[in-house]
């Protein structure tokens, strides 16, 4: 590669620091800049040398950035910035709401395609990583079963649906998977396993002054599609606390696949992962994808990817070459 890959980063909260973070762990790209919808002078950026500018700005970089990371959430800002930001930049984004992924890979591939942009969606964990696994499982272990155990580790989308419930001022919650449940699966017995005796649910709430602690346990574990179908523990907590004990954001979790093969020996594949900060290790993961999208636009394979459309070689700084005398 005769020059750096030119990044950007769209959107700057944990997820766009933690790309700060993992580019400067990589000799072969530079980070151009930071954008954000902030006042620019308000964003305080962990390499004080990299410029932040207005969101608006971007449209004066179309020649001077290769890939532009988004780092904009699933929910209200990526559905409208992968498909426009993609029609002027290379784009990675992280999109994980898996249910809309078709949706939302059609409304990208629409815009960049045209434009001779690549645009690798839903890149992270899961989706990402444990998309891949279980892939891999199904495709090499056709007679089984794939389970998927997520945690120990905070849910941000949960803790967020907790904040939002009348008297709460504080809150988290984890994600907790049952131990018989994974040695179950790891016997090679393949169990059928309800929603309920997969995970539990553990919230750690601070409360508003004066509020009523069994309303807000009550709102909790009836909550429709977060804790109904769960066993949920709330415990009440004061705000030092939360900070103290509960800031960091961990994660983890694996993907198992059960199966048979010959006249019935069982074999069993597991992939893990353990992480002390889940957003930075979804960064790290975008960074890498990152690379692989240039190397992908400059071969001319244009339009919406996902993880599944991405050859593994692509992602490393090291030659074809090396790979095979050093990884194979």
């Amino acid at each position: 590669m005769s020059r750096k890959i030119r990044i950007g980063i769209a959107g700057y909260g944990n997820l766009g620091r933690g790309v700060e973070y993992a580019i400067a762990e990589c000799s072969d790209m530079d980070l151009i800049g930071v954008f954000t919808r902030r006042n620019p002078s308000d964003v305080k950026v962990v390499n004080e040398d990299i410029p932040v500018y207005a969101f608006d700005e971007l449209k004066d970089f179309q020649n001077k950035i290769d890939v532009l990371i988004l780092c904009g959430g699933s929910k209200n800002d990526l559905p409208i910035q992968g498909p426009a930001l993609s029609s002027m930049f290379n784009t990675v984004d992280s999109y994980d709401t898996h249910a809309k992924i078709p949706s939302y890979f059609e409304a990208v591939d629409a815009s960049a395609k045209p434009n001779g942009k690549t645009a690798i969606i839903s890149v992270g964990w899961d989706p990402g990583l444990f998309s891949i696994n279980r892939l891999f499982g199904e495709t090499v272990l056709p007679n089984g079963e794939t389970y998927t155990f997520w945690g120990k580790g905070l849910s941000q989308g949960h803790s967020d649906a907790v904040r939002r419930i009348d008297g709460v001022k504080g809150a988290v919650q984890y994600t907790i998977p049952v131990p018989d449940a994974v040695d179950r699966v790891r016997s090679g017995s393949q169990p059928e396993l309800t929603t309920r005796e997969k995970h539990t649910r553990d919230c750690y709430v601070v409360l508003e002054e004066g509020a009523d602690s069994k309303a807000v346990e009550h709102a909790i574990v009836t909550m429709p599609d977060y804790f109904v179908d769960y066993d949920t523990k709330v415990s009440f907590i004061s705000e030092e606390e939360l900070k103290n004990t509960h800031s960091a954001m961990p994660h983890g979790g694996f993907v198992i696949r059960s199966g048979k093969t010959g006249e019935g020996n069982a074999q069993v594949i597991e992939y893990s992962l353990t992480l002390e900060s889940n957003p930075e290790f979804t960064s790290s993961v975008l960074v890498a994808y990152a690379r692989a999208a240039y190397k992908m636009n400059e071969k001319g394979d244009v339009g919406a990817k996902t993880v599944f459309d991405v050859a593994p070689g692509l992602l490393s700084p090291k030659t074809a070459a090396e790979l095979r005398k050093e990884l194979l």
